[in-house]
């Protein structure tokens, strides 16, 4: 668990990005699904529109990649995510942890850490388990676009 005594921080509050174990990395991912969706970016304007189509390494069963260790061998777009590059990556969710500790906010309620049940990410209705489609089946992404992903 995140907490060893009731007076001390857990580790997200305690520590900056940088500072972060590989483990306790890692273990900021909610498994929302939300950032391997493909995203649209208007040329002119640069908003961000998501869709629902998931990345084709995306096993939507399991709501997680198929191939994470390698997934930028089989996906070169794939940005993996580092303390470095998460202030910069404006198409990362609004609910993601990552983004939200780099701009100085806290984990939801929500999310796995604080609830201490995997579960939780569903239940609050912020996964995309069971609400996307894979790469193969989308045509034109301008046709899958949603709002829900923020």
């Amino acid at each position: 668990m995140a907490r060893s005594t009731s007076d001390e921080l857990p580790f997200w509050r305690a520590k900056a990005l940088k500072d972060l174990s590989n483990d306790e990395w890692e273990s900021l991912c909610d498994r929302c699904g939300k950032c391997c969706l493909e995203k649209l970016e208007d040329p002119r304007t640069g908003e961000i529109t998501y869709t629902n189509v998931a990345c084709a390494l995306f096993d939507l069963d399991a709501c997680r990649c198929a191939n994470y260790v390698e997934r930028r061998r089989f996906m070169p777009d794939c940005v993996p995510l580092n303390p470095k590059n998460v202030k910069e990556l404006r198409w990362m969710p609004s609910t993601c942890a990552y983004r939200l500790l780099a701009e100085g906010m806290d984990l939801p309620d929500w999310h796995p850490l604080v609830s201490g049940d995997p579960g939780s990410v569903e239940a609050a209705g912020m996964s995309v388990r069971g609400r996307c489609v894979p790469a193969t089946e989308a045509d034109d992404l301008e046709d899958y676009i949603v709002d829900w992903p923020r």
